[in-house]
């Protein structure tokens, strides 16, 4: 009488769904981390910006950005500055890795934040004076669990 060894199924079956929960939870991590959140935003802002869109945008605000610039005059000013004045209608931009910073203010008697992120971004506006390149830091700060831009007024 000859023995069959039954294959070992079951240990290719957990082996394989061990596997596909580690690629989940590694694309989960990459996708829904911190950086990568606060790094979204920052993608919609300069989009809605794009599109002219700057209620949207001014939206995405910190609230101490929204108490800098009015809703109103901050939608006039980009509309004139960037748009009036420049001659464009749109621009492109590029954003750089979200970098971790530990503590950080807006301006020098500003509120210290903590555990914020900052993202170097690139606008190039094909203007009627030439192509113009527009390098900004962006900081994000998160606020009612969700993040916000503001930007570096420590001159």
């Amino acid at each position: 009488m000859s023995r069959r060894f039954a294959p070992a199924k079951p240990l290719i079956y957990i082996s394989l769904l061990l596997i596909v929960m580690v690629v989940f939870l590694l694309i989960k991590g990459s996708l829904f981390s911190p950086g990568s959140q606060a790094l979204a935003v920052v993608d919609e802002f300069y989009r809605y910006e794009q599109e002219g869109e700057f209620s949207k945008s001014w939206s995405l605000f910190h609230s101490a950005m929204q108490e800098k610039f009015s809703k109103d005059n901050y939608i006039q000013d980009r509309a004139h500055v960037f748009m009036s004045h420049f001659g464009v209608e749109t621009f492109t931009y590029k954003l750089g890795k979200p970098e971790k910073l530990e503590k950080w203010k807006m301006s020098e008697s500003g509120k210290e934040h903590k555990n914020i992120f900052k993202v170097s971004v690139t606008q190039t506006y094909k203007s009627k004076y030439g192509t113009l390149k527009l390098n900004q830091e962006v900081y994000l700060i998160k606020e009612k669990e969700k993040w916000k831009i503001a930007w570096d007024y420590n001159h």
